[in-house]
């Protein structure tokens, strides 16, 4: 039944299918505070965080900005953002939301768990507990894995998923003439 409900959702993702998201645009933010940790090359958003690239948003109320140490024109290069606490990502007619999300701009991929949810094209939704978003391929793939309960390290408590670790979700049907004959099938 995962399966069936993996292969319904592909299917869905070609129909709906996303355009290539850019990794190499600049990244955007706002967030009530923010700590720089030069030492650590990294730093921390907290509170109504925003973050833009592309055409893509990214909303939490923690992110944790990694990266590489190099600066190119004056600008640190940024190789992985973590995010906690009421996480939604939105693209092109695609939303995605969970508890947690870390985006490697290396790998072009966001994977996103607990108590995720996907929705595209206005009514299709998917919901499970993990979620990997491919940015190259539009592909998105939920699993309804259990995801370990969080340590009391990190911001948002501990992790929820699907309640009987399966994904679920709906999808919608095209309205069609009442006039239309069924297809035949041979």
């Amino acid at each position: 039944m995962q399966r069936l409900a993996l292969l319904l959702l592909l299917v869905a993702s070609t129909a709906q299918a996303q355009t290539r998201h850019d990794s190499s645009a600049p990244i955007d933010f706002g967030a009530n505070q923010i700590q720089l940790q030069d030492k650590a090359n990294r730093a921390v958003l907290t509170g109504n965080v925003a973050v833009r690239q592309a055409e893509m948003t990214l909303n939490a109320q923690r992110v944790t900005v990694a990266y590489t140490g190099q600066v190119v024109d004056g600008n640190p290069q940024v190789s992985r953002l973590d995010a906690a606490g009421g996480v939604i990502v939105k693209r092109p007619d695609q939303v995605a939301k969970s508890q947690f999300a870390v985006y490697d701009l290396n790998r072009h991929i966001i994977t996103m768990v607990g108590n995720v949810s996907l929705q595209q094209g206005g009514s299709n939704t998917v919901n499970g507990g993990r979620l990997t978003l491919n940015l190259d391929t539009g592909r998105a793939v939920i699993d309804g894995s259990t995801a370990p309960k969080a340590s009391g390290s990190l911001p948002g408590g501990s992790v929820t998923t699907a309640p009987s670790g399966r994904v679920t979700g709906t999808f919608s049907v095209p309205k069609r003439a009442n006039n239309a004959a069924p297809a035949s099938r041979n």
